[in-house]
């Protein structure tokens, strides 16, 4: 099995520059987009088809009573047990040899289930039309340039940060590093703690934080839905085993708007195209 990489992410030397995000639209080549003034330091509220990372700015009173600015660079987790893998209906979406998680945008149908299901909020679709006027979508999130890695390059955001609050690199010697890190901290931010949540198996996108989660917006257990374990796991399977290729799909259609929720509830859905910024 090859070597699992991940980003190492500190956010206790991130300063917002925002350099991260400005790397990521040059390499992918993604368009600017117009933003309302948000009323904050913070460019954009969410990643989105077209930004797929964003810095994030939070006022917060600390456990000494001391406002701290905390900043934090946002994008897509690569989780090692991915909900939209599990969901996606045409297997567009799959692991690289290194743990990241990639859409195949050839294969993508752009139906919505990653979306729906993603405990982050990562993924989103983005609206296309063809040389017939038709409209159709496709889902996209940050790739972990896994075409930089594959040329024995890093991720654009990392070569740009200039403080060091990110680094790429073989997933043990981080995890490690993550760890020691908190240690160093612990004085200075009593909460501090390593994020690599265990619900969706890990995560390849480790975060040094000096708060819980839960005040950087991120989720405290995220976890992968139970519909989307069902389905995956069981479902699927015996599904194939059972009926047609045709009729597979047609089931799985049905049983996807019925089922498919990010917080493992059983209900009906529509038809899975909203954008959940």
């Amino acid at each position: 099995m090859a070597v699992e990489y991940v980003k190492y992410v500190d956010v206790t030397k991130c300063d917002g520059c925002r350099a991260c995000m400005v790397a990521c639209k040059n390499w992918n080549d993604l368009p600017a987009e117009p933003q309302d003034f948000l009323g904050t330091m913070q460019s954009h509220a969410n990643v989105s088809a077209d930004t797929w990372n964003v810095l994030t700015f939070v006022e917060h009173e600390n456990s000494q009573g001391n406002l701290d600015y905390l900043f934090r660079h946002s994008s897509c987790y690569h989780c090692a047990d991915a909900a939209c893998e599990k969901v996606c209906p045409e297997n567009a979406i799959s692991y690289t040899d290194t743990g990241a998680v990639v859409i195949d945008q050839d294969t993508c149908v752009g139906c919505g289930y990653c979306v729906q299901n993603c405990p982050f909020d990562v993924v989103q679709l983005k609206t296309y039309k063809d040389e017939n006027g038709k409209e159709y979508r496709k889902a996209h999130k940050c790739t972990m340039c896994t075409d930089r890695i594959d040329e024995g390059l890093q991720p654009a955001c990392v070569t740009t940060c200039h403080t060091g609050a990110m680094e790429f690199g073989e997933k043990d010697a981080i995890i490690k590093k993550a760890e020691q890190r908190v240690k160093e901290i612990k004085e200075r931010y009593p909460n501090a703690n390593v994020y690599n949540p265990q619900g969706v198996g890990g995560t390849h996108t480790i975060y040094v934080l000096a708060e819980k989660p839960s005040v950087y917006g991120m989720p405290e257990k995220p976890k992968v839905p139970t519909s989307a374990v069902l389905w995956k796991d069981y479902a699927q399977p015996i599904g194939k085993l059972m009926v047609g290729g045709v009729t597979m799909a047609l089931a799985g259609a049905f049983v996807a708007n019925k089922f498919f929720d990010k917080d493992g509830k059983v209900g009906p859905h529509d038809d899975g195209g909203e954008d959940h910024e």
